[in-house]
Protein backbone atom coordinates (compact mmCIF):
# COMPACT_ATOMS: atom_id res chain seq x y z
CA UNK A 1 0.00 0.00 0.00
CA UNK A 2 2.92 2.53 1.37
CA UNK A 3 4.63 1.54 -2.01
CA UNK A 4 1.93 2.51 -4.16
CA UNK A 5 1.28 5.47 -2.34
CA UNK A 6 4.97 6.74 -3.16
CA UNK A 7 5.13 5.32 -6.76
CA UNK A 8 1.59 7.92 -7.40
CA UNK A 9 3.71 10.79 -5.58
CA UNK A 10 6.34 10.10 -7.92
CA UNK A 11 4.28 10.10 -10.70
CA UNK A 12 2.55 13.25 -9.82
CA UNK A 13 5.93 15.03 -9.05
CA UNK A 14 7.27 13.77 -12.48
CA UNK A 15 4.58 15.35 -13.88
CA UNK A 16 5.07 18.69 -11.94
CA UNK A 17 8.83 18.83 -12.90
CA UNK A 18 7.56 18.36 -16.30
CA UNK A 19 5.42 21.26 -16.63
CA UNK A 20 8.33 22.94 -14.31
CA UNK A 21 10.60 22.82 -16.73
CA UNK A 22 8.35 23.48 -19.77
CA UNK A 23 7.45 27.11 -17.92
CA UNK A 24 10.63 27.47 -17.46
CA UNK A 25 12.13 27.04 -21.03
CA UNK A 26 9.30 29.35 -22.58
CA UNK A 27 10.51 32.35 -19.97
CA UNK A 28 13.89 31.61 -20.64
CA UNK A 29 13.44 32.16 -23.98
CA UNK A 30 11.18 34.98 -24.26
CA UNK A 31 14.26 36.35 -22.23
CA UNK A 32 17.05 35.75 -24.22
CA UNK A 33 15.08 36.85 -27.12
CA UNK A 34 13.73 39.82 -25.77
CA UNK A 35 17.92 40.94 -24.89
CA UNK A 36 19.06 39.92 -27.88
CA UNK A 37 16.52 42.26 -30.05
CA UNK A 38 17.30 45.11 -27.33
CA UNK A 39 21.08 45.01 -27.41
CA UNK A 40 20.42 44.64 -31.27
CA UNK A 41 18.24 48.06 -30.81
CA UNK A 42 15.17 46.28 -32.56
CA UNK A 43 12.69 47.09 -29.95
CA UNK A 44 12.36 50.57 -29.94
CA UNK A 45 9.04 50.53 -32.36
CA UNK A 46 7.41 47.91 -30.07
CA UNK A 47 8.53 50.55 -26.84
CA UNK A 48 7.33 53.86 -28.60
CA UNK A 49 3.92 52.57 -29.56
CA UNK A 50 3.79 51.04 -25.96
CA UNK A 51 4.70 54.17 -24.41
CA UNK A 52 2.91 56.74 -26.65
CA UNK A 53 -0.33 54.53 -25.30
CA UNK A 54 -0.09 54.60 -21.49
CA UNK A 55 1.62 57.90 -21.14
CA UNK A 56 -1.03 59.58 -23.69
CA UNK A 57 -3.63 59.47 -20.76
CA UNK A 58 -1.85 61.32 -18.19
CA UNK A 59 -3.62 63.12 -15.50
CA UNK A 60 -3.50 63.83 -12.03
CA UNK A 61 -5.70 61.13 -10.59
CA UNK A 62 -4.28 58.23 -12.70
CA UNK A 63 -0.13 59.58 -12.03
CA UNK A 64 -1.85 59.06 -8.24
CA UNK A 65 -2.96 55.80 -8.87
CA UNK A 66 0.12 54.53 -10.71
CA UNK A 67 2.23 55.91 -8.03
CA UNK A 68 0.35 53.52 -5.57
CA UNK A 69 0.99 50.48 -7.89
CA UNK A 70 4.90 51.46 -8.25
CA UNK A 71 4.33 51.53 -4.18
CA UNK A 72 2.68 47.86 -3.97
CA UNK A 73 5.65 47.01 -6.26
CA UNK A 74 8.26 48.15 -4.51
CA UNK A 75 11.40 46.82 -1.73
CA UNK A 76 9.88 47.31 1.03
CA UNK A 77 6.12 46.77 0.72
CA UNK A 78 6.98 43.53 -1.22
CA UNK A 79 9.61 42.79 1.91
CA UNK A 80 6.67 43.44 4.19
CA UNK A 81 4.10 41.24 2.36
CA UNK A 82 6.77 38.19 2.29
CA UNK A 83 7.60 38.30 5.73
CA UNK A 84 4.00 38.68 7.11
CA UNK A 85 3.05 35.80 4.21
CA UNK A 86 5.64 33.39 5.57
CA UNK A 87 5.13 33.83 9.05
CA UNK A 88 1.23 33.41 8.39
CA UNK A 89 2.42 30.12 6.30
CA UNK A 90 4.68 28.94 9.31
CA UNK A 91 1.34 29.15 11.66
CA UNK A 92 -0.28 27.48 8.99
CA UNK A 93 2.59 24.34 9.02
CA UNK A 94 3.29 25.61 5.81
CA UNK A 95 7.15 25.53 6.74
CA UNK A 96 8.30 24.67 3.66
CA UNK A 97 6.46 26.86 1.53
CA UNK A 98 7.28 29.71 3.26
CA UNK A 99 11.30 29.21 3.46
CA UNK A 100 10.87 28.81 -0.61
CA UNK A 101 8.81 32.31 -0.61
CA UNK A 102 11.83 34.04 1.10
CA UNK A 103 13.89 32.34 -1.15
CA UNK A 104 12.32 33.08 -3.86
CA UNK A 105 11.93 36.90 -3.33
CA UNK A 106 15.53 37.41 -2.12
CA UNK A 107 17.23 35.50 -4.25
CA UNK A 108 15.13 36.73 -7.73
CA UNK A 109 16.14 40.55 -6.16
CA UNK A 110 20.34 39.64 -6.46
CA UNK A 111 18.99 38.12 -10.19
CA UNK A 112 18.06 41.11 -11.00
CA UNK A 113 20.75 43.04 -9.86
CA UNK A 114 22.73 40.65 -11.96
CA UNK A 115 20.53 40.75 -14.94
CA UNK A 116 20.83 44.70 -14.84
CA UNK A 117 24.90 44.81 -14.81
CA UNK A 118 24.98 41.99 -17.64
CA UNK A 119 22.89 43.79 -20.03
CA UNK A 120 23.68 47.93 -18.73
CA UNK A 121 20.62 49.35 -20.12
CA UNK A 122 20.14 52.97 -19.49
CA UNK A 123 16.76 54.38 -18.04
CA UNK A 124 14.32 55.88 -20.83
CA UNK A 125 14.60 59.55 -21.67
CA UNK A 126 11.22 60.41 -22.62
CA UNK A 127 8.95 62.20 -20.02
CA UNK A 128 9.42 60.68 -17.02
CA UNK A 129 7.46 61.51 -13.53
CA UNK A 130 9.74 60.05 -10.98
CA UNK A 131 13.32 59.53 -10.80
CA UNK A 132 14.76 56.47 -10.41
CA UNK A 133 18.55 55.14 -10.50
CA UNK A 134 20.60 52.11 -11.85
CA UNK A 135 20.13 50.41 -15.45
CA UNK A 136 16.77 49.27 -16.70
CA UNK A 137 16.79 45.86 -18.09
CA UNK A 138 14.53 43.96 -16.66
CA UNK A 139 12.60 46.22 -14.50
CA UNK A 140 13.19 45.19 -11.05
CA UNK A 141 9.93 46.12 -9.82
CA UNK A 142 7.85 43.68 -12.44
CA UNK A 143 10.47 40.75 -11.84
CA UNK A 144 10.00 40.78 -8.38
CA UNK A 145 6.52 41.48 -8.13
CA UNK A 146 5.49 38.36 -10.39
CA UNK A 147 7.58 36.20 -8.03
CA UNK A 148 6.29 37.11 -4.46
CA UNK A 149 2.76 37.68 -6.00
CA UNK A 150 3.02 35.46 -8.22
CA UNK A 151 4.07 32.61 -5.98
CA UNK A 152 1.40 33.34 -3.18
CA UNK A 153 -1.37 33.26 -5.94
CA UNK A 154 -0.18 29.75 -6.46
CA UNK A 155 -0.31 29.02 -2.74
CA UNK A 156 -3.38 30.65 -2.12
CA UNK A 157 -4.34 28.59 -5.60
CA UNK A 158 -3.15 25.25 -3.96
CA UNK A 159 -4.57 25.91 -0.51
CA UNK A 160 -7.98 27.23 -0.72
CA UNK A 161 -11.41 24.87 -1.83
CA UNK A 162 -13.82 26.80 -3.18
CA UNK A 163 -13.39 27.44 -7.34
CA UNK A 164 -14.67 30.94 -6.84
CA UNK A 165 -12.25 32.18 -4.64
CA UNK A 166 -9.74 30.31 -7.06
CA UNK A 167 -10.91 32.71 -9.77
CA UNK A 168 -10.72 35.33 -8.04
CA UNK A 169 -7.28 35.25 -6.50
CA UNK A 170 -5.70 34.16 -10.11
CA UNK A 171 -7.46 37.60 -11.58
CA UNK A 172 -6.28 39.68 -8.74
CA UNK A 173 -2.88 38.48 -8.87
CA UNK A 174 -2.70 38.92 -12.71
CA UNK A 175 -3.89 42.71 -12.28
CA UNK A 176 -2.01 43.14 -9.99
CA UNK A 177 1.25 42.26 -11.52
CA UNK A 178 -0.31 43.58 -14.94
CA UNK A 179 -0.67 47.34 -13.23
CA UNK A 180 2.71 47.27 -11.29
CA UNK A 181 4.41 46.70 -14.37
CA UNK A 182 2.64 49.38 -16.23
CA UNK A 183 3.01 51.88 -13.93
CA UNK A 184 6.36 51.65 -14.51
CA UNK A 185 6.16 52.54 -18.22
CA UNK A 186 3.62 55.33 -17.56
CA UNK A 187 5.38 57.18 -14.65
CA UNK A 188 8.43 56.88 -17.24
CA UNK A 189 11.27 54.99 -15.68
CA UNK A 190 11.12 51.96 -17.80
CA UNK A 191 10.67 50.75 -21.50
CA UNK A 192 7.82 48.15 -22.15
CA UNK A 193 10.53 45.85 -22.98
CA UNK A 194 12.14 46.05 -19.61
CA UNK A 195 8.87 45.39 -18.25
CA UNK A 196 8.41 42.27 -20.46
CA UNK A 197 11.71 40.92 -19.63
CA UNK A 198 10.78 41.58 -16.05
CA UNK A 199 7.85 38.91 -16.11
CA UNK A 200 9.71 36.66 -18.01
CA UNK A 201 12.97 36.21 -16.01
CA UNK A 202 10.63 36.33 -12.57
CA UNK A 203 8.35 33.49 -14.32
CA UNK A 204 11.85 31.39 -14.91
CA UNK A 205 12.56 32.00 -11.22
CA UNK A 206 9.61 31.42 -10.22
CA UNK A 207 9.56 28.28 -11.97
CA UNK A 208 13.33 26.83 -10.59
CA UNK A 209 11.73 27.66 -6.85
CA UNK A 210 8.73 25.94 -7.75
CA UNK A 211 10.72 22.61 -8.71
CA UNK A 212 12.95 23.13 -5.51
CA UNK A 213 9.87 23.32 -3.54
CA UNK A 214 8.26 20.24 -4.49
CA UNK A 215 10.83 17.77 -4.96
CA UNK A 216 12.09 18.50 -1.04
CA UNK A 217 8.55 18.31 0.05
CA UNK A 218 8.50 14.93 -2.36
CA UNK A 219 11.42 13.58 -0.95
CA UNK A 220 10.61 14.54 2.61
CA UNK A 221 7.34 12.47 2.54
CA UNK A 222 8.98 9.22 1.13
Amino acid sequence: MNQSKHAMLSRTTKRYVGFCLLFLVAFVTGFAKLGDEMLEQELRVFDSAVIGWVQSGISPNLTSFMLFMTFLGSTWTLLTVAVVSACLMWWQKKRWEALFLLFALGGGVLFNLLLKWSYHRERPSFLRLVEEKGYSFPSGHSMASFILYGMLCIFLYMFVVSRAVKVTIVTLAVALIFLIGTSRIYLGVHYPSDVVAGYAAGGAWVAICLLGLRIVVEKRRL
